[in-house]
């Protein structure tokens, strides 16, 4: 994926509010605030000279007294110990701080970061790849403002409302039918959370187009032969398998979440917050991947696109 690819705004296409190339310090209002479901996306790069930048998320932009703030997160770019921390700021006071000893950032390199509102806790994922859940220390209903400081360029902030695909039964029973409203394009996330069966078989997810027969992406993961074919069924035929895995991430009884990112030119693919594989787009027209399916040995909790 190209510099270019990563620093236009695209994740941020189905934003309800977008801010580009903020002066930093940029401090900003959250539109209509935060909810559960709801995401922020920071699309950036990092200076080649970087010690460190922040965000914050908090409750109003007053500095005397100082708002609370109840998601401080700041990746330090110190020789030998990079980190990431992890804070809140309540009447003044600091809590305790909670230190990540690995920094997925790159002095140099362009990043996304996207925050995702939990009912209890933020989620932060960096270049499609979970890095770490926080605690809300502070009701979200309270929190409105964005800020981001230190040594960081910022291309874009996009503020994403709840899941953007609409279940056709209305719940997460299987056969799941989903329809993916305007389909997909580069930089969006679909995630799949649930847990598989105790005496599984397979799972089948596939990316599609409700008009025709044709499957833009089939995901197969087999219990039994650990294999976890992929492949796509395009007029008429299925294609070439692809196979190659370094590990088979799925146990029978166990509670898993797949992540997948849709990039202009291949799907990636994320299970439990480690990287399995890339599948290049056999579909070129994107926008034509408009339906959701999932079915097999397993119950669903959780279906959104991001």
């Amino acid at each position: 994926m190209s510099q270019s690819d990563t620093r236009s705004p695209m994740s941020v296409a189905n934003a309800k509010h977008t801010v580009l190339n903020p002066v930093i310090p940029y401090t900003g209002p959250i539109p209509g605030g935060l909810h559960t479901g709801e995401i922020i996306i920071i699309q950036g790069t990092v200076p080649p000279d970087a010690d460190r930048f922040q965000i914050d998320l908090s409750s109003g932009c007053s500095t005397k007294p100082r708002s609370d703030v109840a998601l401080h997160f700041s990746p330090c770019f110190k020789e030998g110990s990079p980190c990431v921390v992890c804070n809140s700021l309540l009447q003044e006071n600091w809590g305790t701080e909670e230190t990540l000893h690995q920094l997925p950032y790159k002095r140099g390199a362009p990043f996304e970061t996207i925050i995702l509102v939990n009912e209890d806790a933020f989620k932060v994922a960096v270049n499609g790849t979970h890095l770490l859940e926080y605690k809300h220390r502070i009701p979200l209903n309270r929190v409105d403002t964005f800020s981001i400081c230190g040594k960081v360029r910022v291309h874009a902030i996009g503020y994403i409302p709840n899941s953007a695909i609409y279940s056709e039964s209305g719940d997460l029973s299987l056969p799941y039918k989903g329809s993916i409203l305007k389909g997909l394009s580069p930089g969006q996330h679909i995630t799949i959370k649930g847990q598989i069966s105790m005496y599984p078989h397979s799972l089948t997810v596939n990316l599609r187009n409700s008009k025709t027969e044709n499957i833009a992406l089939h995901l197969n993961p087999r219990m039994k032969s650990g294999l976890f074919i992929r492949n796509s069924y395009l007029s008429g035929s299925w294609g070439q398998e692809e196979r190659e895995l370094p590990f088979f991430p799925f146990t029978s009884g166990e509670y898993f979440e797949i992540l997948l990112l849709c990039q202009p030119h291949q799907f990636k693919l994320a299970v439990n917050g480690s990287h399995l594989f890339e599948y290049r787009h056999r579909v070129q027209d994107l926008s034509s991947i408009d339906q959701l399916e999932i079915m097999g040995d397993l119950e669903l909790t959780d279906v959104k696109l991001w």
